[in-house]
């Protein structure tokens, strides 16, 4: 089966341009071999011409960073639920973490996982392998084609996936063969700082003092020693959900060893949220300062920030009552993720080429994802249709995420996913799912 997408501007390899859209079968074909398809015989039958004018095409979004909850969670989500958001949002491949029950740091673990997906996944998923103190002899059983790298919770606590020895991060950073992400906390500062907040304010204090607990030296601090570690070891490092405008001095657009990630929730919000959105909005690390949100969204154009992910960490609404020591950090947020870069884009703050790059391209470069990420002859037809629109509400009646919130409930929007193609197949349209078979396990560095 051929399909042909018309009259759109596509946005790929760093330009736009109103050309045709070819898909033969899974994968896109140049439009150039579209005259030659049409002179086969019975050539009509096999094809099928969709106008989309005034509709941008763009490669599927890759969210390099979700929490999907399965399994062992899923009274808050699961993968068939999260990964039907995520076609509603465009998002065609997800990177899920390993902080699940059981936790992904076995490789029995990890086999689980990519069986419910191969079931229950609505669009292309892959999973990154958990790091603890005690699992490093187990990294080299790891299959570097199905996975985008390890996940390092790091910090100085106690507990099985906050990896807390100097001689077990030397041997992580030595020893990976594959990109490891990190999450930068510094648990000791934090633990310090909650002692103190709960001295002034309480068992329970107010989130208006989250990101005073969770605080920008306690990320900066983390950070700093990736970075560092990284250097030393020569490995592929990527910083996840960067938060404050110190940490972005650590990173360099000439290196391509050492990337930064920006989550949705520090470009959308800041601290002056908190009074408005209360712990729908807390998260880890925390939102913080204005200036902070800018100096994330100017890195976003200058390089220092390579990818745009989401951390969509669903909690049911009961798990986010109380406030900065009691309530669950996390948000979903995959469903509005590019709707709200699209945003930025018709705010001035970055272009559409650029969104690409952080949204499709880089994920795809920067783990090794083969043949996606781009609009290019021979690769997957992994596609998310947008059309700018007449502002609608967002309303909670609308989220297709399990836990049924969205702190975007009530926000208007201009944009809207006309449609999500995921391996040649439209998956989403018309506002809902309309294909469950087209997901395929990711493949890596081939």
């Amino acid at each position: 089966m051929i399909t042909v997408l018309k009259n759109a501007i596509v946005v790929s390899d760093g330009t736009m341009k109103n050309i045709d859209v070819v898909i033969e079968d899974d994968h896109i074909v140049e439009s150039e071999k579209l005259s030659k398809i049409l002179e086969q015989p019975h050539a009509s039958e096999t094809v099928e011409v969709k106008d989309v004018k005034g509709c941008f095409i763009l490669p599927g979004v890759i969210d390099d960073h979700v929490h999907f909850r399965q399994p062992g969670l899923t009274q808050k989500a699961d993968i068939s639920s999260e990964s039907r958001a995520a076609a509603a949002g465009g998002v065609t491949t997800y990177f899920d973490m390993p902080n699940t029950v059981p936790q992904t740091t076995t490789p029995e673990a990890l086999e689980e996982k990519f069986a419910i997906a191969a079931s229950d996944s609505v669009v292309n998923y892959s999973f990154f392998y958990g790091a603890t103190n005690d699992n490093i002899n187990t990294f080299d059983t790891l299959d570097v084609h199905r996975i985008p790298g390890i996940k390092l919770f790091m910090g100085s606590s106690t507990g099985n996936m906050l990896v807390d020895k100097r001689q077990a991060l030397d041997r992580i950073f030595s020893m990976s063969r594959l990109p490891i992400m990190t999450h930068c906390e510094d648990t000791a500062i934090i633990n310090r700082n909650m002692a103190e907040a709960k001295r002034l304010y309480g068992d329970d204090p107010d989130v208006t003092h989250h990101p005073e607990i969770r605080s920008r030296e306690a990320c900066l601090e983390c950070t700093r020693l990736a970075v560092e570690l990284a250097k030393e070891h020569n490995a592929k490092l990527h910083v996840a959900h960067i938060s404050t405008k110190e940490e972005l001095e650590l990173f360099s657009p000439a290196d391509a060893d050492i990337t930064a990630e920006a989550v949705i929730g520090h470009l959308v919000f800041s601290d002056e949220d908190y009074q408005r959105l209360g712990t729908r909005i807390k998260v880890n690390p925390s939102i913080k300062g204005v200036a902070d949100r800018e100096a994330i969204r100017h890195a976003l154009s200058d390089g220092r920030i390579s990818v745009v992910g989401t951390d969509h960490a669903p909690h049911l609404p009961c798990d986010k009552k109380g406030g900065a020591a009691k309530a669950a950090s996390g948000m979903p947020s995959i469903q509005y993720s590019l709707l709200s870069m699209l945003e930025l884009v018709d705010e001035g703050v970055l272009t559409m080429e650029r969104l690409v790059e952080l949204m499709c391209h880089n994920p795809a470069r920067i783990f090794g994802v083969s043949k996606r990420g781009y609009i290019r002859d021979g690769y997957k037809a992994d596609l998310v249709i947008v059309r700018p629109v007449e502002p609608w509400t967002v309303t909670n009646e609308g989220v297709m995420s399990k836990c049924g919130w969205t702190p975007f409930e009530g926000h208007r929007f201009r944009w809207r996913v006309e449609c999500t193609v995921c391996n040649g197949k439209t998956v989403y349209a018309d506002g809902r799912i309309v294909d469950t078979t087209a997901a395929e396990e990711v493949r890596f560095r081939e």
